[in-house]
């Protein structure tokens, strides 16, 4: 996702009227007991600060432990770099990808272990599950070779036990099991099934990918269309025509513009006399005299002159 993370952790990138991260935080709302769960977030050594940050600022009542992984050794070193507050029953997701599921159920959960898995077409720059009937999972692969087996695994698990799963990561150091260095998730799930582990499949209908600038916005087009837009209340704005659906932050300034379908445009946004369609502007962005289509705008950047496709990160400038 760079130009914009070499300023922002991935997560704070715009979407649909909030940031990732906010999108995400909302798959866990189905839970039972979701007002007394823990949350834990694992982040680069360049990242803590604005993701504490943002979540004073919204999420002031929820409970949050910060662990940072200042070496990038894969997904198991991170999880087991917070192993101290991995006890008892844990759900388990990656930041940039965001699925439909249903979680009020989990508390009476009899499995060791669900992965929510999805077919698709390619799964090759995946990890796929294997499984038996009943949905039992047999075994996981990463980034298979072929797409004989298209079912793939999303990025979001539950374990009963995350001692288990911190025993398993630690048998998976001893083997040095990697794939290019890294200890990959896959693999000391792979253990848990050797010991005896009993894991279940959950497949998902939607499951979107906020890791690329395209899916960004593909993203942003399906959450936009699902209800995550303010159109109605964007039509109330004069000199502005809203192609639907959009979402304009109350506290952005739009004149003499055409706006949408699948725009995104955040707080402090000063667009005038522009044509913006499927594209997310972040806060402070500024569009004047311009025809912009399929971009990404980080915050507080300029445009001004004539049609681009852009991808432009924060606290840029542009003029034709």
């Amino acid at each position: 996702m760079r130009p914009h993370t070499w300023s922002k952790p991935k997560p704070l990138i715009g979407l649909a009227g909030k940031t990732v991260l906010d999108h995400l935080l909302q798959q866990f709302n189905s839970l039972a007991d979701v007002c007394h769960a823990e949350f834990v977030f694992i982040v680069g050594p360049n990242q803590l600060e604005q993701i504490q940050t943002h979540m004073q600022a919204h999420y002031p009542r929820k409970k949050i432990h910060y662990v940072v992984q200042r070496e990038m050794r894969g997904q198991s070193d991170a999880l087991y770099l917070a192993r101290e507050h991995l006890s008892g029953p844990m759900l388990m997701c990656f930041s940039d990808t965001l699925i439909e599921t249903d979680l009020s159920a989990m508390d009476r959960e009899k499995s060791d272990g669900v992965a929510w898995v999805k077919p698709v077409a390619d799964p090759r720059r995946f990890g796929v599950a294997k499984i038996e009937k009943n949905h039992q999972l047999k075994r996981l692969i990463e980034k298979p070779k072929d797409i004989k087996n298209n079912l793939a695994v999303v990025g979001f698990y539950y374990f009963r036990e995350g001692h288990d799963l911190m025993k398993a990561i630690e048998m998976q150091m001893q083997r040095e099991v990697t794939l290019d260095k890294e200890y990959f998730l896959v693999d000391a799930i792979n253990i848990m099934l050797e010991n005896g582990a009993r894991f279940r499949t959950e497949q998902v209908e939607v499951w979107l990918d906020a890791g690329k600038p395209d899916a960004l916005l593909e993203t942003n087009q399906y959450l936009l269309a699902h209800g995550c837009d303010n159109t109605f209340t964007a039509r109330k704005r004069k000199t502005v025509q809203i192609i639907e659906p959009v979402y304009i932050h109350p506290h952005a300034k739009v004149e003499h513009s055409v706006i949408g379908p699948y725009v995104s445009i955040a707080s402090d946004c000063m667009i005038e006399n522009a044509i913006l369609r499927n594209s997310i502007l972040e806060a402070g962005a500024q569009v004047k005299n311009f025809i912009l289509e399929n971009s990404l705008l980080g915050r507080d950047t300029q445009v001004e002159g004539r049609g681009e496709t852009l991808n432009v990160g924060d606290n840029s400038c542009l003029a034709r």
